[in-house]
């Protein structure tokens, strides 16, 4: 919240919270609620969106709970939430199954549906192959129109996404690799034009030293299996047997106002996105956080001409 806080200080456009029922390591990792959260974040600012980017609609919350949430959400802060949903991790840890991409995207098309539906203000009965609804209607309304984007790593998801939601969310490790399977499979599905938000991981450190225990909480989601693994002790044990050098190589190493907007700048120039996320952690995030806003902020701005924030 402090930190939501001070990234409207410094001039962000918004937030974005992401919802995991456990950490990517167990022993400083942390996971708190990502409703919550966000129902926090929404009394204690005044103007910065909100974004999930992203929550999972498909097993420990019904679609019609997740859209009553982001309806809430959405009234607590005076109209500025987004939805970003996504088929999520395992939830094995709540005895729920991780089947394969065909049913996983079954259950998203589903999902989408009745969110959109609920959110738009209809009474729903619903008959799905996985959800079902009966008079189903949200009485505490969002007071504007919530959009809802979905996350998408290939052109399938990518060209469903435009096709069944607002917009497409892509984590972006490579541009090239990402304008060629999430960016362009999406723009190309839409005849609007589907809204593109991209997320790209940076750590910010001096030294090795300083960039690991920034990455600390974050080690595990470069361990191997991490979609598939329920427990963030053996996330921790897989990458702990990693070379420290090849955990911090799987990220985007910054440290000066130039390295970010290096980073994040041909993201901005190349895809144009209409949401650029900065996705980053340092040992001093509410610096961090001051830093960006001050200096790099401002350029990424100049570069994103064409996109929206």
């Amino acid at each position: 919240m402090e930190q939501a806080q001070a990234a409207e200080r410094a001039g962000f456009d918004g937030v974005a919270v992401s919802e995991h029922f456990h950490p990517w390591v167990d022993d400083v990792g942390a996971a708190g609620f990502a409703w919550s959260t966000l129902a926090a974040i929404a009394q204690a600012t005044n103007q910065i969106e909100l974004l999930t980017a992203v929550v999972t609609p498909l097993w420990h919350t019904h679609p019609a709970v997740v859209a009553q949430a982001a309806a809430t959400v959405d009234r607590l802060s005076g109209g500025r939430f987004a939805l970003g949903v996504g088929t999520g991790r395992s939830e094995s840890m709540l005895g729920y199954p991780y089947p394969n991409y065909a049913e996983r995207a079954e259950r998203m098309g589903e999902a989408l549906d009745i969110m959109r539906r609920l959110l738009d203000g209809a009474k729903l009965d619903y008959d799905g192959k996985y959800y079902q609804t009966k008079s189903a209607r949200l009485y505490s309304p969002p007071v504007s129109r919530v959009p809802i984007y979905m996350s998408a790593a290939g052109p399938k998801s990518a060209r469903m996404a435009a096709a069944q939601s607002d917009g497409v969310i892509v984590s972006i490790k490579g541009v090239a690799d990402a304008m060629e399977k999430v960016v362009e499979p999406a723009r190309a599905e839409s005849e609007q034009g589907a809204a593109v938000i991209t997320l790209h991981w940076t750590v910010r450190g001096r030294t090795d030293d300083e960039a690991w225990r920034a990455l600390e909480p974050w080690r595990g989601l470069r361990a191997p299996n991490r979609d598939t693994a329920t427990d963030p002790a053996e996330l921790r044990r897989a990458a702990d047997e990693l070379p420290r050098d090849h955990i911090l190589s799987q990220y985007h190493r910054v440290q000066t106002p130039e390295d970010y907007v290096e980073a994040y700048g041909e993201i901005a120039r190349t895809v144009r996105p209409d949401i650029l996320c900065v996705q980053t952690t340092s040992v001093d995030q509410m610096a961090t956080i001051e830093m960006v806003g001050r200096e790099v902020l401002p350029e990424l701005q100049k570069l994103a001409k064409g996109g929206r924030k």
